[in-house]
């Protein structure tokens, strides 16, 4: 089974050819470029390199949330067009799922947390059993307050990944919670990652791809709140 995985939900971009759970190559970076011009060269190199064309690929992976919401769309339409095009699977994964996986060597309670904005982080709470991760929670967004009280439960050091691992290290250490960072190369998403989270999961067709966002967008959020005060000024008008 050889896979190609893909990884654009934050800053860091990343594509990935695994074969039957040996990976092949990885090209990562993470220089705040437009993932639409890199998502796609650093597949045609990958995959040169690896002297492999995208008709030997068996199945496309993709993180398709939470995260930025045009990287999200970006990696979904890159993978829906490559699945449709070559007529081959595709499988959505949890960004936090396949983040989980760079900490399974340290067998411990993992922290993925992602930069949510408006004082929120994504987060999602994993426990490795058997050297994989293990859900404790769901996907959500909430507040560094909240994650830290419900962290703080558990009474065992927690190891963060994630572009928000800096800023909950600092909250969780201030708070008395123990946690260890990540070190540089595995606090970023990568498409191993998601690569690892795809193995095992129902793939699907292009069509049923959808993103996963878990809060409105900003765009939307404006919109309401558009409608709510025209909605509030018109009953008093």
């Amino acid at each position: 089974m050889l896979t190609l995985a893909l990884e654009s939900s934050a800053k860091a971009a990343s594509a990935a050819l695994v074969e039957d759970d040996v990976l092949l190559a990885q090209y990562s970076q993470c220089c705040a470029l437009t993932h639409s011009r890199t998502l796609l060269p650093m597949v045609e190199d990958m995959l040169k390199n690896t002297d492999r064309s995208l008709s030997d690929v068996d199945l496309f992976a993709v993180a398709h949330g939470p995260g930025s919401f045009t990287g999200i769309r970006i990696g979904i339409a890159t993978v829906k067009g490559l699945s449709w095009a070559l007529e081959k699977p595709c499988v959505g994964v949890s960004t936090l799922e396949a983040m989980a996986w760079h900490g399974v060597a340290c067998g411990t309670l993992l922290c993925p947390v992602m930069d949510a904005r408006r004082s929120q982080v994504y987060n999602a709470l994993f426990q490795v059993i058997s050297g994989k991760p293990v859900r404790l929670t769901e996907d959500r967004a909430l507040s560094l307050e909240d994650l830290a009280a419900e962290v703080k439960e558990y009474d065992s050091e927690f190891f963060l990944i994630g572009d928000g691992a800096k800023v909950t290290s600092d909250y969780f250490s201030a708070a008395g919670i123990s946690c260890r960072m990540a070190p540089q190369n595995l606090v970023m998403q990568s498409a191993w990652g998601v690569a690892k989270a795809a193995d095992g999961k129902e793939p699907g067709t292009a069509d049923a791809l959808l993103p996963v966002y878990l809060r409105l967008s900003q765009a939307e959020r404006e919109r309401q709140e558009r409608l709510a005060a025209k909605a509030a000024a018109d009953l008093h008008s």
